[in-house]
């Protein structure tokens, strides 16, 4: 039997729940009743026999649906390893095995670090409809102007995934402290941990709201601590579902006021390269999840509903997988490109060929002569040539920004745009 209580002492519902029915539907579909004829503006007390269902409810911020109460972690494995989805997780470390070896095929890997870091940054943006153009992104870069808040954004974005992949490359563990950091840098404030209830989740198109996170910041704490707990030690689950369970603990968690859901990516990448599954910041799932948003959102609240994890954990093995096998290919077409680039400029400017210059044109696809100086240790004369010779044979594209001239490895940047 479950008893609600109304700030109207004539409003008291008792609810018998038969046994094997849905407790959670016919809960819920009381509150929608109650609270359509509850005129009251003060917030609906629920007292429930199953304390793990719901929190306070409040109607005064148009509410309509509950606070489930989220549980600490661990799952129960038996809940998370079923059949489907040990078979999903064997092809997906697959995948991401054969994009680890590919990527130390790659003799500079930061030709790689920082294509893919940038894409990210813009994708993992565009999810919260924070929209930019590679373009606009590599121009503010190379003249350091940023032209509008969006790109400034993605821009912050950027140097947060470079800071948290220092913190794991030199400590090998993410503490809380690194957490608020790394979302820090997203939003530049420092507002830290929710303290003030009220926050809220809703879809973006009709209003509705879908998900009520932890409101209490002693809660709020208390679930980010155990997270941190399970992110940085090993756990007896298969790594990839766990990634899944992380992802989906953090997001629900829900613990700052903005840039959640880019800092639980950023933590998702950070957890594969702790784990050895990856040695440099290549893979992210960005954007599987722009061309599959509404079945994130909905997976990720299908959990919170239901408490049953197969769909969601699918989803999540499935980006790993399908992102895995675009990477690779996309790194092999890199690495088509270096080689054919090579012997071009060796062919037809070998006057200006040297191994650092060339990589240098991948690492910075838009490059200038600054670069080239601190790249390869020549006078500004000799940098300006050896640009102006690549783009003589077609290995570069001049344009003019403001006072600066800026050389484009236009090739490069067809590749990075490949979806």
């Amino acid at each position: 039997m479950t008893k609600f209580i109304c700030h109207d002492p004539d409003r008291i519902i008792w609810v018998r729940c038969p046994i094997g029915s849905n407790m959670y539907q016919i809960i819920h579909q009381v509150l929608i009743f109650h609270l359509s004829s509850c005129t009251s503006k003060s917030h609906v007390c629920i007292i429930c026999t199953k304390k793990t269902i719901f929190g306070t409810y409040k109607c005064f911020m148009g509410q309509n649906t509950p606070q489930f109460i989220l549980n600490k972690l661990p799952v129960s494995i038996d809940k998370v390893e079923t059949i489907a989805t040990l078979k999903a997780s064997a092809k997906a470390m697959r995948a991401l095995g054969e994009l680890k070896g590919v990527a130390q095929s790659i003799p500079n890997q930061s030709m790689l670090v920082n294509a893919a870091v940038l894409q990210e940054s813009k994708d993992s943006s565009e999810i919260e409809n924070i929209i930019t153009t590679q373009d606009e992104l590599y121009k503010a870069l190379s003249t350091n102007k940023i032209v509008n808040s969006a790109v400034k954004e993605v821009v912050n974005y950027r140097k947060a995934i470079f800071f948290g992949f220092d913190l794991i490359k030199e400590k090998g563990f993410i503490r809380f402290s690194d957490l608020n950091d790394i979302q820090s840098i997203i939003v530049e404030n420092n507002a830290g941990v929710r303290s003030t209830p009220g926050t809220v989740l809703k879809n973006d198109k009709t209003g509705e709201l879908v998900y009520i996170p932890p409101q209490s910041k002693d809660e709020i704490l208390e679930l980010l601590t155990n997270f941190l707990d399970h992110f940085n030690t090993e756990s007896d689950v298969q790594l990839l579902i766990n990634l899944a369970v992380l992802h989906f603990q953090f997001e629900s968690i829900h613990p700052y006021y903005d840039g959640n859901g880019r800092t639980g990516r950023i933590l998702n990448i950070l957890f594969l390269i702790l784990n050895d599954l990856l040695d440099i910041p290549i893979l992210y799932l960005s954007s599987y999840i722009i061309d599959h948003k509404p079945d994130y959102y909905r997976l990720l609240n299908q959990v919170n509903r239901t408490g049953e994890w197969e769909e969601w954990i699918l989803y999540i093995l499935k980006a790993v997988e399908e992102t895995s096998n675009n990477t690779v290919q996309k790194i092999n077409s890199i690495k088509k490109l270096l080689g054919d680039t090579i012997e071009m400029v060796k062919e037809k400017a070998p006057k200006v060929y040297r191994k650092e210059l060339i990589e240098l044109l991948f690492e910075q696809p838009y490059s200038k002569i600054d670069y080239v100086i601190e790249k390869i240790g020549v006078e500004r004369k000799a940098a300006s040539r050896y640009l102006k010779e690549l783009e003589s044979i077609g290995v570069l594209k001049s344009i003019k920004m403001g006072r600066q001239v800026i050389y484009v490895n236009e090739d490069l940047i067809e590749i990075l745009r490949r979806d």
